[in-house]
């Protein structure tokens, strides 16, 4: 049979710059983190000050920062007059902290510029993309270690959520810290000690991640640490992560904010947190986010690409590696957590992100065929056993799936662009074009057994499909930027400082970039009296209740004094919009 590990392949002009690549950068630790930093801005940075802000939970989490920012309250988080039980206080800090910074620095503006309060985000992706290649080291040469990280890094789903302000790229971060220093704690455990590093790493970890999303990090500790101990018929090897040092630094960074919030909430926080928020999601689908069993399998093809086909790939080699302490530590990663998340209800692509390092890592030793140090690098097999087989019946159709997603989406977003704004996003598609073709060039060099270059290839298409779509073909879509394009109209106003309210559009990202005092209006009638109160006004009226506010207008004998319309498609309702601004200028 053809084997997959790259040194079975002879390299040919077109591939020899990855066998040179692969080589210089994994030549030291710097020199591998500073191409995955390259990859990681790349992918993460194109878009980040261009995307409108995304309904609806990017900005509600921005504005709640902003208004800590207002009200310099650090403790209470609220979106305008209504308190944000939801989640705990880590990520506004952190998105407060970067905007605070801007203002420092003079950027103008500061509160309103929504790539800001996505710094934290960007920042907690390219920490996760480092932070993978640690983790990596447990169980991987620094070549392989590399690779791991690189594909993660290339991933859709994390160069999704480094762009948007909310909890997810952070979590993630914190989550790897943690299960990286585990895995060093269950390799290791026949000499129990642990660097004190490591031990900070896993404490430090579990702390900043039940501050950004409460119990997650340590629900992915416990659902991976309780079947490796029922494996090894002991928990002893956890007490390597000295646990008396490390609840009391989780409890001195954690409990004062969360005693601060019972006190200010009167213990509101937890109801709403825990038994509205966390419990509703378990119980029931939250915000019609339901979803069949299997929902997380079927778009992991997309949310995973371009490594989801080689780990599908990988399957064989987890099953015949499954008694090694390596893949059993990756499978308890893994394996649990899908398994709760499947069963709950609610169902949102980015909840498996935390689970998608050590998928990474698994397909890289597949790619590998297992080739490390059998006792030093966990015991896994050495390259005469595992690994994934491109004559398997069925292999190289599914590693085509790699090319669908740039094709998928040439073809989608050029269909969009038409349907939108009657136009073609010609300015990405080149790229797209390209991507297309290294993930062709990627299935064809795994169908040579080249596994590790077909990797490396996926890589670099993935790492010209994010410029592609966030960089140049979303700003070129004017009609998914319907808050902007209202705010324009406020801004171009000749009075200053007007008071705006809206009718019928009540997306958050209205608020954010209008400003918390933004009127929120249930009628007709409600709008002319806005307007009718005096002084600079404005008023946006969704065409659905148009002619309600003209028959009150009418009523009121006051002349419409249209100064700006909107049309444009609503992301988040998944329907086209229209509005008109009515202003009065005294």
């Amino acid at each position: 049979m053809t084997s997959l590990s790259a040194g079975r392949v002879a390299p040919g002009h077109a591939s020899a710059w990855i066998d040179r690549l692969l080589a210089a950068a994994s030549a030291s630790h710097a020199r591998a983190c500073a191409l995955l930093l390259v990859l990681g801005l790349v992918c993460f940075l194109p878009g980040i000050a261009s995307l409108q802000p995304m309904d609806r939970d990017e900005p509600r989490f921005a504005q709640a920062s902003k208004q800590m920012l207002e009200t310099g309250d650090l403790v209470d988080i609220r979106f305008q007059g209504e308190a944000r039980h939801k989640k705990p206080v880590g990520i506004y800090w952190l998105q407060s902290a970067s905007v605070a910074l801007g203002e420092a620095l003079g950027v103008p503006q500061a509160r309103s510029r929504i790539a800001l309060y996505r710094l934290p985000s960007l920042a907690g992706a390219v920490a996760a993309v480092l932070l993978a290649y640690w983790a990596a080291l447990a169980f991987l040469p620094r070549r392989g270690a590399l690779l791991a990280a690189a594909l993660f890094g290339a991933c859709l789903m994390l160069s999704a959520e480094a762009r948007l302000a909310k909890t997810d790229a952070v979590l993630t971060a914190c989550s790897v810290a943690a299960m990286g220093a585990l895995a060093r704690a269950w390799l290791g455990r026949a000499d129990p000690r642990l660097p004190l590093a490591t031990v900070l790493a896993f404490w430090l970890g579990l702390a900043l991640g039940i501050l950004v999303k409460g119990p997650m990090v340590p629900l992915f500790v416990g659902l991976a640490g309780i079947p490796l101990s029922l494996r090894a018929r002991s928990g002893r090897w956890l007490l390597a992560l000295r646990p008396g040092l490390g609840l009391a630094l989780v409890l001195v960074l954690v409990a004062p904010w969360f005693l601060a919030i019972a006190w200010k909430s009167g213990g509101a926080f937890f109801g709403e947190a825990v038994g509205q928020d966390m419990l509703g999601k378990v119980g029931g689908a939250k915000e019609k986010h339901w979803a069949p069993p299997g929902t997380y399998l079927l778009v992991f093809f997309a949310t995973f690409w371009p490594g989801a086909a080689f780990a599908a790939l990988s399957l064989p080699f987890c099953w015949r590696q499954r008694g090694t302490d390596a893949v059993a530590f990756l499978l308890a990663w893994i394996v649990p957590a899908w398994i709760v998340f499947e069963a709950v209800p609610t169902k949102l692509p980015h909840y498996v992100l935390p689970l998608m390092p050590a998928l990474a890592i698994l397909t890289a030793m597949a790619a590998a065929r297992g080739g490390v140090d059998p006792v030093g690098r966990g015991g896994v097999d050495p390259v005469g056993r595992g690994g994934v087989d491109p004559a398997r019946r069925g292999a190289v159709a599914v590693a085509l799936l790699v090319v669908l997603i740039p094709v998928g989406l040439m073809a989608g977003l050029s269909f969009a662009g038409w349907q939108l704004d009657r136009a073609l996003p010609w300015a990405g598609l080149p790229l797209l074009a390209g991507a297309a073709g290294l993930a062709g060039l990627s299935v064809a060099a795994f169908a040579r057994g080249a596994a590790e270059r077909a990797l490396v290839l996926a890589i670099v298409a993935s790492a010209l499909v994010s410029p592609a779509v966030f960089g140049l073909v979303q700003p070129a879509l004017p009609a998914l930027k319907v808050s902007p394009r209202l705010a324009a109209i406020r801004d171009g106003l000749a009075c200053p400082h007007p008071r705006v309210a809206s009718l019928g559009y009540r997306e958050p990202s209205l608020v954010f970039l209008i400003g918390t005092d933004l009127a929120m209006l249930n009628s007709g009638a409600e709008a002319v009296a806005f307007l009718r109160a005096g002084g600079c006004r404005l008023v946006f009226v969704e065409g659905r209740f148009a002619p309600d506010f003209a028959a009150a207008a009418q009523r009121a004998d006051l002349p419409p004094n249209v100064v700006g319309q909107v049309s444009g498609f609503n992301i988040n309702g998944g329907r086209r919009v229209d509005l008109t601004a009515y202003g009065v200028n005294p």
